[in-house]
Parts: structure tokens; sequence; C-alpha cells
């Protein structure tokens, strides 16, 4: 039999999948779900028992949370990266680095096939085959979905058919789940004016008693929450679920596709949004005006270039450390109000603050230079536009 790998979720476009291959072929089939810290060990368990149930010869389950945040995330938090100023790269990152996985994997047992369910209008498509064609190139990348052109309700109909049956209110929302957030896609996300009714999102909300934390971050890196020291792996588990409660990080993100359309995706990421707002707040007090503004520009591009599969780009090594050495500095505590649906940075505490250097401070009075520097000073920053305008009469 010839091995083929089936990178697979348990939604309905890989339950469509893999029963319509293993139906219709001779294939072993493999079933790999990778987990980037979005699904609890219970989740876990089903998904592989559903897995035998629809026809798998064989499943893994791959865990990549911690080389995910080692190899990613940490850069998206020093870049303060948000798509559009809008979009925490959620799924964009995570299909990456699970698309590298289930390509290790499938070199790994020498599979013929990999099989994936992305459709053939967004960006997972291109992800996925651009990993596996530069890490197992021998193998043949199979689409039922893309391939077939077929829509949601034509996959549960062909489910429903072969005595599947799945809950058509569950199946008619796409849902990814990461540490970095959780994607919802949906009838109402196709159009340009509608909004997710509330009870799209997975989490819903629990608390409205407003609260304060505490985030600490070391060397750019969050590193403790409310006193507790933890990794930054369990400190953003942690605050997803503690923001979750508030359905803090909800949005819709408008955005250019690979392939030049725009498209329409809903989110929810609690621990992403307070981390990155936290981490700039920090980084505004502790950078200079140049990093900042490089920064912008670098991490804009890693961001872009993350998004759009070509995460294997040296150039992204290059941003990276670019990055890494703009942290040395950025150590402190941020203090974050939490509130139902929104959030507000309170302040922060750093050895490394500029705000409070005694060399200069900013206020009504200083004791850096007396009026004469700051008269000099002014007259001599202002000569490039007295010269400029001085040429006026002459136009």
């Amino acid at each position: 039999m010839n091995k083929a790998v089936l990178a697979y979720s348990g939604g309905l476009d890989t339950s469509y999948s893999l029963v319509r291959l293993a139906k219709e072929t001779d294939m072993e089939i493999h079933t790999v779900i990778i987990n980037s810290g979005g699904f609890y060990d219970k989740e876990l368990k089903q998904i592989e028992k559903r897995a035998y149930e629809l026809g798998s010869n064989h499943h893994v389950t791959i865990d990549i949370t911690e080389k995910f945040y080692k190899s990613c995330l940490r850069y998206l938090i020093y870049g303060n990266i948000l798509k559009n100023n809008t979009y925490p790269l959620s799924v964009s990152a995570e299909r990456i680095f699970q698309s590298l996985a289930i390509a290790e994997y499938a070199k790994k047992i020498n599979a013929k096939y990999i099989i994936h369910g992305s459709t053939g209008a967004g960006n997972d498509q291109i992800r996925f085959d651009v990993a596996f064609e530069v890490i197992t190139p021998k193998s043949k990348i199979i689409t039922p979905i893309r391939d077939e052109n077929i829509s949601r309700q034509e996959e549960l109909e062909y489910l429903q058919k072969n005595g599947i049956n799945m809950n058509w209110e569950k199946a008619k929302y796409s849902i990814n789940k990461g540490i970095w957030g959780t994607s919802i896609g949906g009838v109402e996300t196709l159009s340009s004016d509608q909004d997710l009714p509330e009870e799209s999102f997975p989490t819903p909300l629990s608390e409205t008693t407003p609260s304060i934390i505490e985030l600490e971050f070391s060397k750019g890196e969050p590193t403790g929450l409310n006193g507790e020291k933890m990794s930054p792996v369990a400190l953003i588990k942690k605050l997803n679920d503690m923001g979750g409660k508030y359905a803090i990080g909800r949005d819709i993100h408008v955005g250019d596709t690979i392939l030049g359309i725009k498209g329409r995706v809903g989110f929810e990421a609690p621990a992403p949004m307070i981390i990155i707002k936290a981490h700039h707040l920090l980084e505004k007090h502790t950078l200079s005006r140049w990093q900042l503004l490089h920064k912008d520009s670098l991490a804009n591009w890693y961001g872009t270039l993350l998004h759009e599969a070509q995460y294997l780009d040296p150039v992204m090594r290059d941003i990276e450390a670019f990055l890494t050495s703009s942290q040395k500095r950025v150590t402190g505590k941020v203090k974050i109000q939490l509130y139902p649906y929104y959030f507000r940075m309170i302040g922060i505490k750093s050895p490394y603050d500029m705000m409070q250097s005694k060399v200069a401070t900013y206020g009504e009075e200083n004791e850096a230079w007396d009026s004469r520097d700051a008269r000099g000073f002014i007259k001599i920053f202002g000569n490039q536009l007295k010269i400029h305008h001085s040429f006026n009469d002459l136009e």
C-alpha cells in the first residue's frame, strides 16, 4: 500500500478528505494532527478516536508548541506584529510550522502522498504546498477540497450519505485553534458588512468585574504574570484563559491574500493582543527613537513575509537577529486593566526606563541644560527649513 500523510484537524474539510480517500483509494492513510498549543489532552484523544472511526490506518499527534514559540512567536512579540494593525498572525504563523512538521513526518515515514484540506481560494494551500515541496519534494500533494472545488454544504451531504453525521451549526464555521489565537470563518466573514454572532466565538464572556494584572518581561520575553514566574508558553496559555473570560482580543481582520484578493476572518486572541500591547508600551520607555523607528519597518516586513509563506527565506533569520538585539533592555513590569471586551495599559516599571533617567527628564524643569542651550539648539535645528524657505520669493 502507498503511504499517505493527511494533515488532520478533525474539522469538516479534513474529515471529508479522510472519508473520501479511505473509501475510494487503497492508500495507507496516516492522519497527523499538529498541536501548536490550541488543544487540551481530552480534545486530542477525541480527535484520535474520530480519525480511526473515519478510516485512518495510523494516527499521531505531534506537539510543536515550544518550538513554535522559540522559532516564531517570540519574534512576533519582539516586533509587536499585528497585520494591518489588527491581526496577530494567529493562523498565518501557525500554518507554516504545522506544514513543516507534517513535511518532516512524511519524509520520516517515506510517504508517497501528502494530503491537506485547503481550498483553492486562501493562503493555507500556499503555505502547505511550499513547505512540502521544499522539505519532501518527492511526495505528491493531494487536495480534495481544492481539486473538487466543493462547498462545505456539499462536504456535509457527502458525509451524511456515508453514515457520518456532523452538526451543521458547528460545521458552518471553520475554526482553527492555536496558542497564538483562534480564527473563525463563516458566512458572515464572506460579506463586508456583517459581524460574527456571539455564539460563533469559542470562548464565551464569563467575567464582567474589572481586574488589574501585571505582566513581567525579561529581554522582551514574557516571563511573569501577577508576580509568578513561568515559561512564556505557560504564561501565554494562562493569559489566554484569563483574557478569554473577558472576551478580550476579538475582532475581524480584513487583508490581502497571497493570491491578491481581499479576505476577511474573525479571531479571538486574548493573550497575543495583551502581550503585544504591553510589550510595545515597555519598549516606548526603554528603546531609543531610532530603534523604535527601524523596528517598526523591519517588523512589518517580518510579519508580511511570514504571512506570505516566506519563513524559510534567509532574510527572516537576518531580521530575527536585529529584533533579538533590540530587546537587551526591554525588561520590566507592565500593569494592565481588564474589562469585558477590552483592556487598557496603566503603566510600567523598568530599571531601563529612559523617562526616569537622571541625565535629563521631561517636564517643566530640567537641570541638563539652560535656556541658552535650548535657544542655540533650536536655532541650529531649524537651519535647513530656514534655508529652504528663503527661496520662496523666487517661485
